[in-house]
């Protein structure tokens, strides 16, 4: 990839990545958390993030890639309140040797919001691919990022799981003025649930804006190769309708 210019993204709005395999949606991810070799300068909110330490840039902005880390033998609770002190080390009491009460229920609290604390005792390596995807959210909400980086957050969830997390990175994205970007493979997804969407096509972001303005018949069969149309039900939600293949 060279000469991509990404953004700006609004803190508050949700912008998804869309484009074909293989079109640099990782790449251009990893770049901007800083995970690549790259000349780019990458800001949050004022900050030129490749002037911090992987400590301060790990704190502000939280990058999920698509492929989990391994998951170890430990309990999900405490997984997630060793990242929340590892993202906020020098920034946190000290512990004295157990994790303090409010360190614990802030992990709770991410647990419960994605629907899933009865699996806070459970261990990171019995969890499901699904389950380890949740799990993984709530962890990156739990640290209190200032944005969000998120590698296809959706790939491992069942439909209704696809739509209850796009809903929650919607509301924590507004109420507390993150700068969220995900890549996605599914536009119906994109259109009714993102602000905004950039569109990747051989390493170029070609296209970028409000969805329905973005997937239009002439892009779709340029990136996608499909004849399609965004249209739009009788309660109002676009759908993508696909007449073939090109």
């Amino acid at each position: 990839m060279q000469d991509v210019t990404a953004g700006p993204f609004t803190p508050g709005t949700v912008c998804a990545l869309l484009g074909p395999n293989g079109s640099g949606k990782s790449t251009l991810m990893r770049a901007m958390a800083g995970l690549v070799p790259s000349s780019a300068c990458v800001t949050l909110n004022g900050a030129e993030l490749s002037r911090m330490s992987l400590q301060d840039r790990t704190a502000r902005c939280l990058y999920l890639p698509q492929a989990l880390p391994a998951a170890v033998h430990l309990p999900v609770l405490e997984a997630l309140i060793a990242a929340r002190h590892t993202a906020h080390a020098g920034r946190l009491a000290p512990a004295s040797g157990t994790p303090q009460e409010e360190t614990i229920q802030a992990a709770l609290d991410s647990l419960t919001l994605f629907g899933i604390p009865h699996l806070a005792m459970q261990a990171m390596d019995e969890l499901s691919g699904g389950q380890r995807q949740l799990v993984g959210l709530a962890q990156a909400l739990s640290r209190k990022p200032q944005g969000l980086l998120l590698d296809e957050p959706l790939s491992a969830l069942d439909l209704h799981h696809q739509f209850a997390v796009m809903d929650i990175l919607r509301r924590e994205t507004t109420a507390h003025q993150l700068v969220t970007v995900l890549v996605l493979h599914d536009l119906n997804i994109a259109l009714n649930r993102a602000d905004t969407v950039a569109v990747l096509h051989a390493g170029q972001i070609i296209a970028s804006g409000p969805p329905a303005s973005v997937l239009t018949p002439d892009l779709l069969r340029e990136v996608y190769r499909v004849q399609a149309r965004v249209e739009e039900s009788a309660d109002g939600r676009k759908f993508v309708s696909v007449d073939g293949i090109v």
